[in-house]
Formats: structure tokens, sequence, C-alpha cells
């Protein structure tokens, strides 16, 4: 079609394919593999090396497979998975128990505060290094072998 339109240098479907090798000649990387050796903290390229240095700090490069991991931005998706997952939980159960048995307002906040901190400190890092292998398993942010930096700094 834009050949009919006169447009110059039209862009083709596949300079825009992110799959594997059925669409790019690349081979594909195995998208759930990848996240859930992410969410164990293992690198989400061979399984083995550690992801995460700190609590939520990654690791530079895999100490397994050498594979480089410092491209990822899971930037702020990770704390908004969170808390749509926490939130997704508590709240149900709020309503359910304010329904079944009306507690006083100190004894929900003695219940739901703590729950909902530790279940946000129990799901941050899973859902982190899911986030990594999902951005390594579609090649995104440098994880692509044949990625230019085009940035000028």
């Amino acid at each position: 079609m834009p050949k009919e339109l006169g447009m110059a240098n039209p862009l083709q479907m596949e300079d825009q394919v992110f799959g594997g090798e059925h669409h790019s000649g690349r081979a594909a990387r195995p998208l759930w593999t990848a996240m859930k050796r992410g969410m164990l903290g293992r690198c989400p390229h061979c399984g083995e090396g550690k992801l995460f240095r700190g609590f939520t700090k990654s690791v530079d490069t895999c100490e397994a497979c050498g594979e480089e991991l410092h491209h990822h931005r899971a930037d702020d998706l990770p704390a908004y998975l969170v808390i749509v997952v926490v939130g997704h939980i508590v709240v149900p159960l709020a309503l359910l128990i304010e329904k079944e048995f009306s507690p006083p307002l100190a004894v929900q906040w003695a219940i739901y505060l703590p729950m909902t901190l530790l279940m946000a400190l129990w799901l941050i890092q899973p859902i982190k290094g899911g986030v990594v292998g999902l951005q390594w398993a579609f090649r995104m942010h440098g994880f692509d072998e044949n990625f230019v930096d085009d940035h000028v700094v």
C-alpha cells in the first residue's frame, strides 16, 4: 500500500518484529522459562547464576554463563504489579471480614497494615525477577545481541 501512495522508504513489517526465529531468523527465547527463572532469582538465560546481589539490586553479569543483565529497565513496573496483586488479595479480604465480623478499626489496622507490608516485601523480588526475565526473552532494552544504543549522552 505505501508504494501506491508514493511514500518514500516505507517501514517494512519485518523491521518491527519482536518474535523468535519464525519471524526474525533469530533463535526464540523461552518466555515462560525466562520469567520462571527470574521469579526464582536466577539468570533468565541459564537458570544457574544469581539474578540479585541485594534485595532488589540485580547483578551486572551472570556468574555462571556471563550473560549481561545490567540492560534491564524494570523501573517501577514491579512495584505497580505488587500493588495490583496485594490489593486484589487484601481488599476483598478486608471487605469480607468487615461484612462478616465488623471488628473495631484498630483491629483491622493491626491485621491489614502488617499483612500488606509483608506481602509486598515478599512479592517485590520475584516480580522484579519475572519482569527482567520477560525483558530478556523479548530482547528488550539491550538484551538483543544486535542492539545499537543510539542515545547521545
